[in-house]
């Protein structure tokens, strides 16, 4: 499944809802999720991870929606010719701390 694909399919299925729960709660959402995902790199089995990583990509893409970004589109502008820091397609960057 694409970016595009997925994000018409949340939009599909989701996106009333989603538009009525509104961006802070939404961001909130997005949050619990990346909360659970640190709980299940630390301590859970590679199927908890899996799910909790989709579950971080499904809310990012509904931000994304109801904000009406297409991420495929912002991907791209910022890394569709490599690194934005050194436009390398290979990092060259200094290490951040």
């Amino acid at each position: 499944m694409t970016i595009a694909e997925l994000q018409a399919l949340i939009e599909k299925m989701y996106s009333e809802k989603d538009r009525k729960r509104g961006t802070p709660a939404t961001f909130l959402w997005l949050s619990e999720e990346i909360g659970e995902l640190a709980t299940a790199l630390r301590e859970g089995t590679h199927e908890e991870q899996c799910e909790e990583f989709a579950d971080v990509i499904a809310w990012l893409v509904t931000l994304a929606n109801i904000n009406n970004v297409d991420l495929t589109a912002a991907l791209t502008a910022k890394y569709g010719t490599g690194c934005p820091g050194c436009g390398r397609l290979v990092c060259d960057c200094k290490e951040k701390p």
